[in-house]
């Protein structure tokens, strides 16, 4: 009769180690699924803080624009700018400008503000990005 007894005891003992092993693999796939998502979580943020980079590099080149238009053409108009060369291709720029003239001394200043809202991807998607910018100069020497 001892020879069954022991039998029993080691056919109980069989299953004993699935447990902890299930426990451990249900644990590790929960880390990896963790490190999965904080990995996409970082790269959309890192893509992100690029491309509002870029929508002030473009916003900038606006006011660039507009600042020339202003000072050496002396006209002060609004437009729209699509940028198509290099890091900025694909973003769209639409630039406003006002002038006031002042009168100083025997002299006509005129001073322009001008605004840049630029914008790249499309309104409603993740890529969306846009920055507005406001700069303010004058033709005095």
């Amino acid at each position: 009769m001892k020879k069954s007894s022991v039998i029993i005891r080691m056919q109980r003992q069989a299953g004993f180690s699935l447990i902890p092993a299930l426990f451990l693999i249900i644990v590790l796939s929960a880390l990896a699924a963790v490190a999965v998502r904080l990995s996409s979580t970082q790269h959309q943020t890192v893509l992100l803080a690029m491309q509002s980079s870029r929508a002030y590099a473009a916003a900038q080149a606006g006011i660039e624009w507009s600042a020339y238009q202003a000072i050496a053409n002396a006209s002060c108009t609004s437009a729209t700018l699509a940028l198509t060369e290099g890091g900025l291709s694909g973003f769209s720029v639409d630039t406003t400008c006002s002038s006031t003239s002042h009168a100083e001394g025997p002299n006509t200043v005129n001073v322009y503000i001008i605004e840049a809202f630029a914008q790249g991807g499309s309104y409603g998607t993740p890529d969306y990005v846009s920055r507005r910018i406001r700069a303010t100069l004058t033709d005095a020497t």
